[in-house]
């Protein structure tokens, strides 16, 4: 009897341990799945946006298209240093792609507007002593010549004395992006920027001390050394 009892004692205290066990199962996993919850919850949650991301947002509402006599000559006027644009001639195309004046100016710099039939944007400014050879490049790309064709007729008439070239240091500044779409407000085109030009008529690698290709990013070297085209190339780092 003695152990009939000592053993219905022992099923006694094991219900109790399994008892205690059960209640502290349930207990941690109600717990961990409040956690779940709570993790899950925080997960679904869309982060709020800071001042800086507002403010970005709030300015890519007013990006338009370069679409308007206005969008191209405040576009293109990006390309010159901000303290030269007062008074800039502008140039941009016509509903036809013909070559137009959309402002006349009257300091030294012209400014080409971006086409608006070509993919991307492109405009520059130059200094107006560019012009005739800039000008002879247009006219012979309208007649149908290529790059090549275009340089060499170039080239003979320099020397010739028929075509005025620049005096060295002359500067063409260009500013240039993936999208032709702008912010209103301040001109700036959605993604662009600029690469500096400065004409060196016949200049070399040895006249200069210029290497003849880039080695980094914001570095000068000069292309078309020893031709009537030579020219410094500056391209900064995107920002």
């Amino acid at each position: 009897m003695q152990f009939h009892i000592f053993k219905d004692q022992n099923q006694l205290n094991m219900k109790k341990v399994l008892s205690i066990f059960i209640v502290v199962g349930v207990f941690i996993a109600c717990s961990t799945e409040e956690q779940r919850s709570d993790e899950d919850l925080q997960g679904n949650t869309h982060p709020v946006k800071n001042d800086a991301d507002a403010s970005e947002k709030d300015s890519l509402k007013n990006i338009k298209a370069i679409d308007s006599k206005e969008a191209m000559i405040k576009t293109a006027l990006q390309a010159v240093p901000e303290k030269r644009r007062e008074n800039c001639t502008v140039k941009g195309y016509d509903e036809s792609g013909a070559l137009v004046v959309l402002q006349q100016g009257n300091n030294p710099w012209i400014c080409l507007a971006d086409h608006p039939q070509k993919d991307g944007f492109s405009a520059a400014c130059y200094h107006k002593s560019l012009e005739p050879f800039m000008a002879r490049g247009r006219a012979l790309k309208k007649a149908g010549k290529d790059g090549r064709e275009i340089f060499n007729i170039r080239k003979k008439e320099i020397k010739s004395g028929k075509l005025e070239m620049c005096k060295p240091g002359a500067a063409l500044h260009v500013y240039y992006g993936p999208k032709a779409v702008y912010e209103p407000k301040t001109g700036e085109v959605l993604d662009a920027q600029h690469r500096f030009v400065v004409y060196m008529p016949f200049a070399t690698a040895a006249s200069t001390g210029l290497p003849e290709s880039p080695q980094k990013p914001n570095h000068p070297w000069i292309m078309d050394p020893g031709t009537h085209k030579a020219h410094i190339m500056i391209t900064p780092k995107a920002e």
